[in-house]
C-alpha cells in the first residue's frame, strides 16, 4: 500500500474590488482584515499559484511536486498520459459582492493556439444568494453577432444576456465560448479546467484601485465566443439522502452532490481518477486503512486515484460536492 493519504492544501485568498467578508466569516477561510477576498484558490496548478500540501507528512510540497514523484497514484494513470505533471482542474470559492465583468473564455484550440494553455469550461455551484440575485448565462435566443457588436459599441452588451434568478443549490454550467458574469449577493464553488485565461468584455464602466476603467478585451472575445451558447442554464438536483447525485457530466470533469447522516462506504475501482470533496455543509471524517481526518464546511480534499476505497462518518450531516474525471472520456 502507497503511503498517500487524502490531502488537504493551503488555500490562496484573492482580494478583488468586488469581493466581501462571507469567505472569513462563513466558510473558514484563514482570518484576514480585509473585507473584499472575492476568491480562494482551494486546489490549483496554474503557475505562480501552485497549491501547496497543509497536511501530513507531505506538507510543503506542491501539487506539481506531488505528481511528478507520485504520477498516477494521484491523478489515475490515464490522466496522468494525458496531462503530465500538471493537475487538470482548479477549485475556488467566490464571493461577489458585486457584479463580475461579463466575459467569455477561449477553448482548448484557440487557447492552445493563443496561448499555449487549455481552454476554460467550468461550472458554478451556488452556495449563498441575495433576494434577486442574478447569473448572466449566454445570450437570449436569436442574437446575432452584428446585435453583438452594436451592442458592445453601445456599452449594453447586458441586455442581450439571459438572466437567471440564483438560489443556493442551483448549479450552472458554462462551457468554454458562452458569454457569462457572476451577479451581485452571490457566494459559489467555481469547478473548472486548469486555465486562467478570461477575455473580459464589459465591466459595468468599473474603475480599478487606479481610479482607471478596467481592461477590457473585446477583439480577443470575438473569435472565442460561440452565438449558439443561448437560453436557459439552470440546473436543480436535490439532493437525495445518502446517495451521490449527478449535477454536471462533461468531458473535462463530473461533479454530484451528496447529502448523508450515515456513514457511507465509497469505492471507485470503476474509474482510473482522482477524486475531490468540496465541503459545503456540516463536517465529517473521511476514513480510509486504518486512518482519520476530519474535513469541515469550506474545505477541499484530494483522494488520490490509488485509494479506491474510504467511508465518510458525518459527525453531524454533511454536504458535499465531489468532482472527478471520466477516465473514459477522453480529455
Amino acid at each position: 500500500m502507497s503511503d498517500l493519504y487524502p490531502l488537504k492544501f493551503e488555500t490562496v485568498l484573492k482580494e478583488k474590488v468586488w469581493g466581501g467578508d462571507a469567505l472569513a466569516t462563513r466558510f473558514n477561510k484563514r482570518a484576514t482584515e480585509s473585507l473584499s477576498i472575492g476568491e480562494s484558490w482551494e486546489l490549483s496548478a496554474v503557475a505562480e499559484n501552485q497549491s501547496v500540501v497543509s497536511n501530513g507528512f507531505l506538507a510543503g510540497n506542491n501539487i506539481e511536486e506531488l505528481i511528478e514523484v507520485y504520477m498516477g497514484d494521484i491523478t489515475g494513470d490515464s490522466i496522468f498520459e494525458k496531462f503530465g505533471n500538471e493537475f487538470p482542474l482548479l477549485i475556488k470559492f467566490i464571493e461577489a459582492r458585486e457584479d463580475l465583468s461579463i466575459q467569455v473564455h477561449p477553448n482548448n484550440d484557440l487557447a492552445r493556439k493563443r496561448h499555449n494553455a487549455y481552454g476554460k469550461t467550468e461550472m458554478w455551484y451556488i452556495l449563498e444568494s441575495k433576494p434577486g440575485s442574478k447569473i448572466y448565462t449566454g445570450f437570449k435566443d436569436g442574437v446575432t453577432k452584428e446585435n453583438y457588436e452594436e451592442a458592445v459599441k453601445k456599452g449594453s452588451i447586458d441586455k442581450l444576456l439571459n438572466i437567471e434568478t440564483a438560489e443556493p443549490g442551483d448549479a450552472f454550467f458554462t462551457p468554454a465560448g458562452r458569454v457569462h458574469a457572476i451577479g451581485a449577493g452571490i457566494v459559489l464553488v467555481e469547478i473548472q479546467q486548469t486555465s486562467d485565461i478570461t477575455y473580459r468584455i464589459f465591466d459595468w464602466n468599473r474603475k480599478n484601485t487606479g481610479k482607471e476603467k478596467r481592461e477590457l478585451h473585446t477583439d480577443l472575445a470575438l473569435e472565442a465566443i460561440d452565438f449558439k451558447q443561448s437560453g436557459k442554464n439552470k440546473i436543480r438536483v436535490e439532493p437525495v439522502i445518502n446517495k451521490s447525485g449527478n449535477l454536471v457530466s462533461c468531458e473535462f470533469f463530473n461533479t454530484d452532490i451528496l447529502a448523508f447522516n450515515r456513514p457511507l462506504e465509497k469505492e471507485y475501482y470503476s474509474n482510473d481518477s482522482f477524486v475531490v470533496y468540496i465541503c459545503i455543509e456540516g463536517e465529517f471524517l473521511i476514513c480510509w486503512d486504518d486512518n482519520s481526518d476530519k474535513v469541515t464546511k469550506g474545505e477541499t480534499v484530494l483522494l488520490p486515484a490509488m485509494i479506491k476505497e474510504v467511508t465518510l462518518k458525518p459527525i453531524n450531516e454533511a454536504r458535499l460536492l465531489e468532482v472527478y474525471i471520466n477516465s473514459e472520456i477522453a480529455i
